[in-house]
């Protein structure tokens, strides 16, 4: 997954809000957990003090407060167990102090005597430290003996062990937080599948663009979701507005080229036979503009051409009959054509772009070479996308060759080294400018048979 692609962008929002998501929800059960399990302890030490009040205050006929008679928490009776009671007097006279077992010698502290205010039920609450320096919750109810105004006043405390609470809860957060990273992964997992699952449509598309590339399909094929499928429509037409785009304007080049070249000869007929200066001049300048007519008509039929979506040619039919061509044309000088081309071979252009190419390369090599002529096509492994695959062809003759300097100068349009040999020089010009068209290279070097050889580096389909 790219960090530029859209399937890196959605999972990348679905986890960031994922994880911004999770922490807080996790942070306000566990705020809600411990205030609940914070409340149901308050509220069981409430019961007790209240519980402890009513059975040691005892009736209004006793003259001081009196141990109660249910043991209520039978901790209350182990020593330093965390859970404690005490009934302190707080008027001079009021009698004397009563403790749980579990308290001993130890006292607790009022939190009246701290000042705290008390809650509507007439309760106070705080924190303190106990015998063993263990936290505790105390909670203090102050009440007259007997119930009764006017009576002396006790001070009832109940503490219960504040750590049992903290590990409770920190049992609980330890556990919550477990799930909620493994609700994460899972979230984290789902939403990897989910964006996988949702973009399956965009790669069906991008697999039905690489056919129409490779010349496997021509359109774009499949059903697809509503919100994809006017994508597909749309790229449709525009791969047939393309094609007949391109159509119209191969009609177009063609129907020029006739309307400009038969004037042409026409004109050139007509004044070869004039004897004075003016004949030749005309037919010089008739040559000239024949030859630009022909270059910026090749000119424009390649680039009507070149880029087509979908046109791809099989190498193999493409050399076939132009060897039995170029061998009936020289059977004179008993020319052997080596060709080695792997079935598959493919280039992705138009098939009369490939015959061009092909025909003035061994068309001429034909006439330098001296017995033999190779053809060799390869398809190099490539590990990048089909986009990116080449086709390596190669045209070595044994003839003569060319120097260093003569190949630098060959390729100009009209330029024959050897005006011996029949055609008008502009075979390897167009074979440089169709592979340029293409993205491709020619290069030119001595064969090791001696002769030339013109290496062609081109799109593989």
């Amino acid at each position: 997954m790219r960090f530029n692609s859209l399937a890196f962008r959605l999972f990348a929002t679905a986890a960031i809000w994922t994880l911004l998501v999770l922490p807080i929800a996790g942070f306000i059960i566990y705020r809600l957990y411990r205030d609940d399990v914070q409340t149901s302890f308050d509220g069981q030490l409430l019961k007790l003090v209240n519980a402890i009040t009513v059975d040691s205050m005892g009736s209004s006929g006793d003259t001081q407060p009196l141990p109660p008679s249910n043991l209520y928490e039978p901790l209350f009776e182990v020593t330093h167990s965390g859970w404690y009671w005490q009934i302190l007097p707080l008027t001079s006279g009021g009698g004397r102090k009563l403790v749980s077992p579990s308290l001993a010698t130890w006292s607790l502290p009022s939190p009246a005597a701290k000042s705290v205010k008390p809650d509507a039920s007439g309760a106070r609450w705080m924190n303190a430290k106990g015998p063993k320096n263990e936290p505790l919750r105390l909670v203090e109810v102050i009440d007259t003996l007997g119930h009764e105004p006017g009576k002396p006043k006790y001070s009832i405390v109940v503490a219960g062990p504040q750590d049992w609470l903290d590990h409770l809860v920190g049992n609980f957060r330890y556990r919550l937080t477990t799930a909620l990273a493994l609700a994460g992964l899972g979230l984290v997992a789902v939403t990897l599948f989910q964006v996988r699952f949702g973009l399956l449509p965009l790669r069906q598309i991008e697999r039905g663009l690489a056919g129409i590339r490779s010349g496997t399909a021509t359109t774009l094929e499949g059903d697809l979701p509503a919100e994809i499928e006017p994508l597909q429509s749309e790229l449709n037409a525009l791969i047939r507005s393309n094609q007949a785009i391109v159509d119209r304007a191969r009609t177009q080049v063609g129907n020029l080229a006739h309307a400009l070249k038969t004037p042409l000869a026409v004109i050139t007929n007509e004044v070869r036979g004039d004897k004075t200066g003016l004949g030749d001049k005309i037919v010089e300048q008739s040559e000239i503009m024949k030859q630009s007519v022909t270059r910026y008509l090749d000119r424009a039929r390649m680039a009507a051409r070149v880029g087509v979506i979908g046109r791809v040619t099989p190498v193999a039919p493409v050399i076939e009959p132009l060897v039995r061509t170029l061998q009936r044309i020289h059977q004179e000088k008993a020319v052997v054509i080596k060709v080695e081309c792997p079935p598959d071979a493919r280039f992705s252009g138009e098939k009369q772009d490939l015959e061009e190419m092909l025909g003035n390369l061994l068309d001429n090599a034909c006439k330098w070479a001296r017995r033999e002529v190779e053809l060799t096509v390869e398809v190099p492994p490539s590990t990048s996308r089909a986009k990116n695959r080449r086709l390596a062809i190669t045209v070595a003759d044994d003839g003569p060759g060319l120097s260093e300097e003569e190949r630098a100068r060959i390729g100009k349009r009209g330029l024959r080294l050897d005006e011996t040999k029949p055609g008008s020089g502009l075979g390897l010009s167009i074979v440089l400018e169709l592979a340029h068209s293409y993205g491709g290279t020619c290069q030119l070097e001595q064969a090791r048979q001696g002769g030339l050889a013109v290496h062609l580096n081109l799109p593989a389909g």
